[in-house]
């Protein structure tokens, strides 16, 4: 997450910021005014700042109905969504806030008008950005040149929404997920690389297993590994889907084909078959392992229907704590709380106060 220091508005005399009361309160303040365009941008410590707070805006939400009283978020989506257009459109209307959605399916952002012009269109106008996009230099190019919050809601690269939800799930269903053993089965795509990098933040073993041609980005794989010497978890590739499945707390697929990639379905399909997800690979799993989905499902190739809809699957448990999370994302970057945590904003001066932005690297 990185920093963006002219993001962060000069406190208004109404509600002065206060000292913060305690460690989660102290990493909340200095989540303020930033970025989350990948996984690698957090700590762990934020990464359990947001699971924390998305638990208690789920458990006590009217505490939170204007909590982000009049901010604005704009939503431009390059692909089609379900769950992540609903759940952020959900979620800052229940913290008071309103949504606008923009349909760039037929266009992909920076074809009409630059990422400069816009990002600064928009930074006149709104208090933070979504982008789902198809090149994740869409998103940091946002980030690059935007001077309020820029949120990766899916690129081609990651989905770190997606992630901090899934181990919202899974902290709900386990507690402590330190040393929680993941697997992932499939094609080792966006999903995999934020969720990899998510376990690894919370000191879980996660094992990705798929075919060789198809594993996760070098960078991606040595950061999560990286990550995880830190925090006592431990990140591995194999390819076997039975090792990784045999004695696992939670068994994890996606679509062996993502959008865009529709050419390669076939190949991908005929490649993935021994890494669908049916009731014998579950059955390698622990005595309570759950299975989850980022969904949409392709029933009977990555899953079977028996699985998706059987007693272990919390695939619907995800989808709804898509929205918990991401309430928690607004709240923290825009300094939103029951009573408003740290300072309220009031526009910055890109002119007095520049911003220092490490360079984001490229993984296309």
């Amino acid at each position: 997450m990185t920093s963006k220091t002219i993001a962060l508005r000069q406190p208004v005399a109404a509600k002065t910021a206060t000292a913060p009361a305690s460690a989660h309160d102290a990493v909340a303040v200095g989540m303020q005014g930033r970025d989350l365009c990948s996984m690698r941008d957090l700590t762990p410590a934020e990464v359990q700042c947001i699971l924390d707070t998305a638990q208690r805006i789920k458990a006590q939400p009217r505490l939170y109905r204007h909590a982000l009283e009049s901010r604005q978020l704009v939503m431009f989506f390059e692909k089609e969504s379900l769950r992540t257009r609903l759940t952020f459109e959900t979620g800052i209307n229940t913290l008071g806030g309103s949504a606008i959605f923009v349909d760039q399916t037929s266009s992909r952002l920076g074809q009409r008008e630059s990422l400069y012009d816009v990002a600064h269109n928009l930074e006149r106008w709104m208090d933070a950005i979504v982008l789902r996009t198809y090149a994740h230099e869409t998103i940091t190019g946002m980030a690059e040149f935007a001077h309020i919050p820029v949120i990766n809601a899916l690129s081609d690269i990651e989905h770190p929404c997606q992630s901090l939800a899934d181990v919202l799930t899974l902290q709900e269903r386990f507690g402590n997920l330190h040393g929680l053993r993941l697997a992932y089965l499939g094609d080792g795509n966006n999903v995999a690389h934020s969720l990899m990098l998510c376990a690894a933040h919370l000191g879980m073993h996660c094992v990705l297993a798929t075919p060789p041609q198809y594993g996760p980005a070098p960078e991606y794989l040595t950061a999560a590994q990286a990550i995880a010497s830190t925090t006592g978890g431990s990140v591995a590739w194999i390819h076997d889907p039975r090792e990784a499945a045999s004695g696992a707390d939670a068994i994890y697929t996606d679509v062996w084909t993502s959008m865009g990639k529709e050419q390669e379905m076939e190949q991908r399909n005929q490649a993935c078959l021994p890494y669908q997800v049916n009731k014998a690979m579950m059955a390698l799993a622990a005595p309570h392992a759950v299975f989850m989905h980022c969904l949409p499902a392709h029933r009977e190739d990555e899953v079977t229907t028996e699985v998706l809809e059987g007693p272990q699957s919390v695939v619907f448990d995800q989808a709804e704590n898509r929205m918990h999370a991401q309430k928690a994302i607004l709240l923290l970057l825009l300094g939103g709380g029951p009573q408003g945590v740290g300072a309220e904003f009031a526009p910055g001066n890109s002119a007095t106060a520049p911003r220092k932005r490490p360079q984001m690297p490229s993984y296309s």
